[in-house]
């Protein structure tokens, strides 16, 4: 029997929240994975305090973005209002990911933005990544320090929380998480040694336009801000 569009989103789910935490970047009931559901104010999110090893299709929740849930059973992760808030704001997302990865969210409890270390960061994320101020946990506070410290970016360390990344498909979602860890970790490990060089905008400009056209979500409205 062939599956309909929304159980196809909740094994997307299950598939992205599977693999981060194969990759270390979430352990056992926390960190939280959404899909938008096609052009319907809608989403699929993992359910609160997740257990990645045995999660399932039927446990992931079916939201609208007010807040009311579509689906029975499980309760959604704590923090969708900021997945919605990041939805509701950038049209073009359709996948959301908050890790708490050990290196990024090591830099996010010293303040310490991650800057243009290698191209492929300008390529994917599009730039730094940001620390936000604080924002409580499970508000819409932390929402819109989110939103805040993305700008026009698809990734940013929320400050002594953890990593929120955006993406145009959720295997996108999947990579930038990866990528911050990575970065986060080359970026600590630099530190230890010396003084990390930062490649300077003249040698970037010319993937600009890669990462326009490949990874960039941001509306239209913010096209004039500077990455």
């Amino acid at each position: 029997m062939s599956m309909n569009k929304e159980e196809q989103l909740r094994l997307e789910v299950v598939k992205a929240a599977k693999a981060i935490f194969a990759k270390g970047l979430v352990e056992a009931g926390e960190g939280n994975v959404s899909i938008r559901n096609g052009k319907k104010e809608e989403l699929f999110i993992t359910p609160s305090f997740n257990q990645y090893t045995t999660l399932k299709k039927d446990e992931i929740v079916h939201m609208n973005f007010d807040g009311t849930s579509l689906s029975s059973g499980k309760l959604p992760s704590t923090e969708v209002k900021m997945h919605i808030a990041i939805y509701q704001s950038r049209p073009k997302v359709q996948a959301v990911i908050h890790t708490h990865s050990i290196y990024a969210t090591l830099l996010s409890v010293v303040q310490k933005n991650i800057p243009i270390l290698m191209e492929e960061m300008y390529i994917f994320i599009g730039g730094s990544i940001d620390v936000s101020r604080f924002g409580k946990a499970h508000t819409e506070e932390i929402g819109n320090v989110a939103l805040n410290a993305l700008g026009i970016k698809n990734a940013a360390l929320l400050e002594n929380h953890g990593v929120i990344v955006c993406g145009k498909s959720i295997d996108h979602a999947v990579k930038f998480a990866e990528l911050v860890e990575k970065l986060a970790k080359i970026y600590w490990g630099a530190l230890q040694i010396g003084e990390p060089k930062v490649i300077s905008e003249e040698h970037l400009d010319r993937f600009k336009k890669l990462h326009e056209s490949l990874f960039a979500n941001y509306p239209r409205s913010m096209r004039k801000k500077k990455l």
